[in-house]
């Protein structure tokens, strides 16, 4: 189906009687409400002043109007302050530590806790323990491999250690004394 010049006039006359979406596609035919809803707002004929149905303009104007009210003067009120006064914008230094600010997306995040915290013998330990890693694929861990990752793993030098598991860890023994840090020292990081 195609809007021909002369369908299109239909819908406008049809639109403009006050018909609704339904009815004028029922008069068309091969085309559904939507389409002429889709219609009628491409055409712009969208802000009809009846609320549709069947009616006609003449029904619509053989109704009486009501008489204009006279028109009472404007009373002058005091002004007052507003009830709701706006609040201010908050400062942009924020008085809350670091580890509980909002960073807005895109800005760099502060500096985490990392590396510099964990001692050197755990840094040394696992420095020597990557050199005796079996270096196996994703596809390669089982629940007795440890699964420390290693490398950037958009690249093809990315591995995990694959070493023997401490009992109810997913790390061998390097590795988790680099991954669970003991309470005490976190609760000091957090003063």
């Amino acid at each position: 189906m195609s809007w021909t010049d002369e369908r299109v006039e239909l819908l406008k006359k049809m639109w403009g009687e006050g018909q609704s979406a339904s009815q004028i596609a029922k008069e068309l035919g091969g085309v559904t409400r939507n389409a002429v809803i889709g219609k009628v707002h491409r055409l712009g004929l969208s802000n009809r002043a009846g609320s549709g149905g069947a009616a006609s303009p003449a029904k619509a104007e053989a109704k009486p109007k009501p008489a204009p009210k006279a028109k009472a003067e404007p009373k002058v009120q005091p002004k007052t302050e507003p009830a709701i006064k706006p609040v201010p914008a908050p400062e942009t230094k924020s008085t809350l530590p670091a580890r509980k600010q909002i960073i807005p997306a895109g800005q760099p995040l502060p500096p985490q806790p990392s590396a510099n915290e964990i001692s050197p013998e755990a840094l040394a330990k696992v420095n020597e323990i990557e050199k005796k890693a079996k270096k196996i694929s994703l596809m390669e861990l089982t629940e007795r491999t440890c699964k420390w990752p290693v490398g950037d793993p958009a690249t093809d030098n990315f591995w995990f250690c694959g070493l023997p598991v401490q009992q109810g860890k997913p790390y061998c023994e390097a590795h988790v004394g680099v991954a669970f840090q003991p309470m005490s020292s976190r609760r000091d990081r957090r003063r």
